[in-house]
């Protein structure tokens, strides 16, 4: 065994730890449904987290050196949240960055998983997962909330935009429908005022005014993939899409018939692609719709065939008050006179924010004008 490398007796050694665990599990389960319930402190619960600290060899248990700046983002704090559902242990090193004492600390970590689990979809973006904890310690300790961020690497509460609160319980004058969508693609947002959206045919407004030959397209779509025939379900599928129509792969792997819409975000223009600040405010809006199931409301249809609408995504925000806040789309008053969307435009103005960093940025529409006019 000398003459092995460190590296296979090391890797032999876990090996052989996990093993000699897993047989302790055993045993000990045995030894409680043999002995009768209530005769040992033993749990389940117990006997995992047990294994966990052991054999998973979590971060949490590293030393302060390695964690004194804390392990950064939304995919950390994610992993620690589900850590403290399994051990009830908080990260080391985080009382460094908190005043507050561990079983505080504890309490925390248990209201943010239980808030992260209520997310639907949970949060993907740093400004997501700041927000979450924000709103459900808000009415914790300033110096804690901000020295839990801090750990994680997220924004303070001062660098994020301020969002309006509320969302519409009756539709505003004007809207002429209203669409709830499906979980939205990344790759659906054409640009920082467009986004393709799928609705469920099942919801009461489609269902009455599918196709017959779409809906027959799908059933057989679906049987020629029972029979593994996919050459013939593609084709089935092309003719689908090809009426505005696409069967898409929910989460759970169902399969479901959705209707095609694109929309216009009503009351603002963004950079288009080629120009200054294009691709950002695209990555924005991505950002803001990415796997969220939008409620959309209706005003109009544009002469390219668009809904022109307002988006509001699945927590509350609507989308264009945050577009023009952080400086990626103007406010659009030859077609939208809504006050607010001035407001929002001048706040990001003064604050100099994305686009209004130029000192003299041009206006998408003139842009376009030039464009058509061959200059």
């Amino acid at each position: 065994m000398d003459s092995f490398p460190k590296r296979v007796k090391s890797s032999i050694s876990q090996i052989s730890f996990a093993s000699l665990s897993i047989i302790l599990l055993l045993s000990l389960v045995l030894k409680q449904l043999t002995s009768g319930l209530g005769t040992h402190n033993f749990t389940m619960g117990n006997a995992l987290r047990f294994l966990y600290r052991h054999c998973c060899n979590p971060t949490t248990t590293g030393g302060d050196n390695d964690h004194s700046l804390g392990p950064h983002g939304v995919s950390a704090l994610a992993r620690d949240l589900f850590q403290f559902e399994i051990t009830s242990q908080v990260p080391e090193g985080l009382n460094k960055h908190v005043v507050s004492s561990k079983k505080a600390q504890a309490n925390w970590y248990r209201k943010l998983a239980e808030a992260w689990r209520a997310a639907k979809p949970p949060p993907k973006t740093a400004e997501e997962a700041a927000r979450l904890v924000i709103q459900t310690l808000k009415r914790h300790q300033k110096a804690d909330v901000e020295g839990l961020l801090a750990f994680y690497g997220l924004p303070l509460p001062h660098t994020l935009v301020e969002v309006s609160t509320g969302v519409p319980t009756s539709l505003p004058q004007g809207v002429k429908f209203e669409l709830q969508t499906l979980p939205v693609d990344a790759k659906a947002v054409a640009d920082g005022d467009t986004v393709t959206v799928y609705v469920n045919t099942e919801d009461p407004r489609e269902s009455s005014c599918v196709p017959r030959d779409v809906q027959t397209a799908a059933v057989q779509r679906s049987k020629a993939r029972s029979q593994k025939n996919y050459a013939k379900a593609d084709a089935l599928h092309k003719q689908i899409i090809d009426s505005g129509y696409r069967v898409i792969n929910l989460q759970n792997n169902e399969e479901v018939l959705a209707r095609k819409y694109r929309i216009r975000l009503r009351g603002i223009d963004a950079p288009e692609s080629k120009m200054p600040y294009g691709k950002e405010a695209k990555e924005e809006l991505a950002k803001l719709v990415q796997g969220k199931c939008l409620r959309v409301l209706v005003y109009d249809e544009d002469r390219y065939g668009r809904c022109v609408g307002d988006i509001l995504s699945s927590n509350g925000i609507f989308v264009q008050e945050l577009m023009l806040k952080k400086g990626f789309a103007w406010h659009y008053s030859a077609y939208d006179q809504r006050p607010e969307l001035a407001k929002w435009e001048n706040e990001a103005r003064e604050k100099r924010v994305g686009l209004w960093a130029s000192s003299n940025p041009e206006k998408p529409w003139e842009w376009r004008k030039d464009r058509r006019e061959g200059r």
